[in-house]
């Protein structure tokens, strides 16, 4: 059986005429002799509707609950699709997590998808069926609806992709692939035809909307060939692949760049084993998510110097946390905020000497100061003032050629 997993987005279904282009998609995949499991998110601005609801009823509103509603607007997009297809003659129906069943483990709102029950949509793609399965949401072991948190749909995508060993799984949205950079923020920004799970990991993590990081990491663990294209564009999209399907002679594959950060400094830290810790521990149970971190230790090594960058929405809450913890001490505290982390992401830096020294020199020719310096295997991230990042994305676009 050669087979397809067709993914769309919420932009994708976002209104009937909208809903009418899906259908003649994956009516030309029929042509091609594929069977088709069709996979939908809600039509766009569906689920924050409903979730405004919920805060609307209720300040607490039940977990459990919220997974239920939340779960209805994949319901009826899928309705919807199935519909559709209906008219064009096709054999088709929707499936709702439970019905197939998708079984998940985890808490409400956040699950993981354990297993997938084949043998009612084997039988009916052997009837020739198009099924529309709604994305986003399975069943736990006490059946109840749960949903799988940001990205969820393009989750669902991947591991039925997995569990029915389809030949490809293709992720439709609003974009025609993934790009260099941010094409919002620079024009020159060009489509990338093939990336590694590792790199697009590496982007998605540091901004990049296309997919969420969890989706890709379970394409990558599951080897799961991904394409993201546009449900707009007749155009080629995206590859996500593994690093030995791609030949590639750029050492550098994409930049990205955040907004609205800001970096917090605290001096003089008393260093004693567990201060780390005793920092972010606060921090992390207030849902506060910590980025970039340096430490400097002092040269009589008694004290040290800790940095590290939040959102910037984030930054009362932090210096309230931090002031009130009476587990670490430190001579001053201080804050900086309009800055943002720019990092250049490529497998290729690790077998070329030289990349970090090539950023530095093209961003200190445009007299753009760093702040902040963190690296890992393929990527290197630095901290620089909010006012140069485009500056910052044309030199480094440039420097890397990555308009070619």
């Amino acid at each position: 059986m050669k087979l397809v997993v067709l993914k769309f987005g919420g932009t994708s279904v976002g209104t009937i005429k909208k809903i009418e282009k899906v259908a003649d998609i994956i009516k030309k995949f029929k042509k091609k002799k594929y069977s088709v499991i069709v996979v939908s998110s809600a039509m766009s601005g569906v689920t924050n509707t409903l979730i405004k609801k919920s805060k609307e009823i209720c300040e607490n509103f039940s977990e459990a609950e919220y997974d239920v509603l939340v779960s209805s607007g994949e319901q009826v997009a899928c309705s919807l699709i199935a519909g559709r297809l209906q008219h064009l003659g096709f054999n088709s129906r929707s499936w709702l997590a439970w019905q197939i069943p998708i079984l998940t483990s985890g808490p409400h709102k956040n699950s993981r998808i354990i297993k997938i029950n084949k043998n009612k949509i084997i039988n009916f793609l052997k009837d020739d069926g198009i099924p529309v399965i709604t994305g986003f949401q399975g069943i736990n072991t006490v059946n109840r609806v749960t949903t799988l948190g940001r990205g969820g749909s393009d989750a669902s995508a991947i591991l039925i992709a997995k569990f029915f060993d389809a030949e490809k799984c293709i992720i439709y949205t609003d974009v025609e692939g993934v790009y260099t950079t941010d094409p919002n923020k620079l024009k020159k920004a060009k489509k990338i035809s093939v990336i590694s799970y590792e790199e697009m990991l590496e982007m998605a993590s540091l901004g990049a909307k296309i997919m969420q990081p969890v989706s890709i990491q379970d394409a990558r663990l599951n080897r799961i060939d991904v394409y993201v294209r546009s449900s707009f564009v007749k155009k080629s999209g995206t590859l996500i692949t593994k690093k030995s399907n791609i030949i590639n002679n750029k050492i550098i594959t994409g930049i990205s760049s955040t907004q609205n950060d800001s970096k917090v400094t605290l001096i003089g830290v008393k260093d004693k084993p567990g201060v780390a810790a005793a920092i972010f521990k606060p921090l992390s149970k207030n849902l506060i998510n910590v980025d970039m971190v340096v430490q400097n230790i002092s040269p009589n090594g008694k004290e040290t110097d800790l940095t590290f960058t939040i959102k910037t929405e984030d930054l009362g809450r932090t210096k309230k946390i931090i002031k009130d913890n009476r587990h670490i001490n430190f001579r001053k505290l201080s804050f900086e905020k309009g800055v943002s982390k720019i990092s250049i992401i490529g497998v290729g830096m690790v077998t070329t000497p030289g990349v970090t020294f090539r950023m530095f020199q093209a961003l200190a020719h445009k007299k753009i100061n760093i702040k902040v310096i963190s690296t890992s295997e393929i990527k290197i991230s630095v901290l620089i003032d909010k006012k140069n990042t485009k500056k910052a994305l044309e030199v480094l676009h440039k420097e890397f050629k990555l308009y070619k």
